[in-house]
């Protein structure tokens, strides 16, 4: 049981109270009792009301992460496994769990720790001090929640390599946690089949929460000509060619997305039609509407272009330039997919930057749909607003007549 008790100041905890999963130093009044940075400890209103039970970490402005909210949950083997089951229950119903994320941090109610499962193999990032030391236990208990449904892992690798761990008071790392394997795993999602590179593709080796916003591109592609900007290992070009594109060009500024993005266009038999350059996105698409260029359907798929609330004004004008870009490029009643993944870009900032490119290039944008990340990647409704970070929208361009 925890020895020390974290005790807020009056009129603070307005985040956690509306069910958010943090506390930040400047919300703290006194620690009592003895802890070591990573311990349990519990955290109670400047009145002494109980308000719930965390790890702490006094390195971090994220002082307290919480995991629990009743009293008398102790966070033990038995909660740790009643988390997982939890998490891979709600898996279960609501996503193809062949590839998926099998947890999600917060919204799974354990902060700090991102699993992934790739077939047979599983990735961890674990990006808390707290967490870290209770990850060998959620590790084992998700194998014996898998295997009692079939399904035997064959390895994890770790991949808690971010630069958010120095702030922990922890050093970056990757490598295997038990038997090594080859870091290549073969997946097929959405009837693409795959190369993962779990050991240096970025961050845990695939992008999962875009799964059903390559499904829903699917349909537009059939005989179509499409470009797909910021293609990474090929993922949005693969789902064009599966689904008939007549052909298709994927972008990429990384010379090893675009060696992996062609190794995955064999994989699927679509050398032929779906075909790879590697090439800074801001500099081509000026130069392919120069060339009178035009496709049926165009893929914006960036990075994040802002990680911080400091650089949002530049990253607008990056997401303004691609999007008026690549509307551009797309023919008269042909279709735009764009998205953006940083939490920072709010779903109204997004909105309005693609509304003012439109009005830049006089075109008129018909709705098709909007999306967010694939369920796996649950959007949890609290005070935090970390995990409703994807905005996705499918737009038919009109020419203004």
């Amino acid at each position: 049981m925890e020895s020390a008790t974290v005790r807020l100041k009056k009129g603070e905890g307005r985040s956690l109270k509306a069910g958010g999963p943090w506390i930040y130093d400047n919300e703290i009044d006194t620690i009592t009792g003895d802890y070591t940075n990573g311990d349990i400890v519990s955290v109670e209103d400047f009145d002494g009301y109980f308000l719930g039970r965390g790890f702490i970490n006094t390195n971090s402005k994220l002082t307290v992460r919480i995991m629990s909210r009743k009293k008398d949950n102790e966070v033990n083997e038995s909660f740790l496994e009643m988390r997982v089951r939890n998490a891979w229950e709600y898996r279960k119903a609501t996503v193809d769990t062949s590839s998926c994320r099998l947890i999600f941090g917060e919204a799974d109610f354990l902060p700090g720790i991102v699993v992934d499962k790739f077939g047979d193999i599983l990735v961890v990032e674990s990006l808390a001090l707290g967490i870290d030391r209770l990850k060998p236990v959620i590790l084992e208990k998700l194998k014996k929640v898998l295997e009692e449904d079939g399904i035997k892992i064959r390895g994890i690798y770790e991949r808690s390599d971010a630069k958010v761990r120095l702030q922990e008071g922890m050093e970056r790392y990757k490598g295997f946690i038990g038997p090594s394997f080859d870091t290549k795993v073969e997946i097929t999602e959405n009837g693409v089949k795959y190369q993962v590179d779990v050991q240096d593709g970025q961050k845990t080796g695939f992008f999962l929460d875009q799964k059903y916003n390559r499904l829903a591109i699917q349909r537009l592609c059939k005989d179509k000509r499409v470009l797909d900007c910021f293609t990474h290992t090929g993922s949005f070009a693969l789902n064009a060619g599966i689904a008939g594109a007549r052909e298709v060009l994927g972008v990429d500024a990384s010379e090893l997305g675009i060696a992996q993005a062609k190794e995955n266009a064999a994989l699927n038999g679509l050398s032929d039609q779906v075909t790879f350059q590697c090439a800074d996105v801001f500099e081509l698409l000026p130069q392919l509407e120069k060339s009178g260029e035009t496709f049926d359907v165009v893929i914006l798929d960036p990075p994040a272009f802002t990680k911080s609330r400091n650089s949002v004004k530049n990253a607008v004008k990056g997401y303004r330039e691609i999007n008026l870009r690549g509307m551009k490029l797309v023919k008269d009643g042909g279709y735009l997919a764009t998205c953006s993944c940083s939490h920072f870009m709010t779903p109204e900032l997004f909105t309005k930057t693609i509304r003012e490119a439109a009005a830049n290039v006089h075109k008129r944008l018909r709705q098709v749909e909007y999306r967010t990340q694939a369920a796996d990647h649950p959007i949890l409704w609290a005070g935090d607003d970390t995990s409703y970070y994807l905005k996705f929208y499918i737009f038919q361009v009109c020419d203004e007549k």
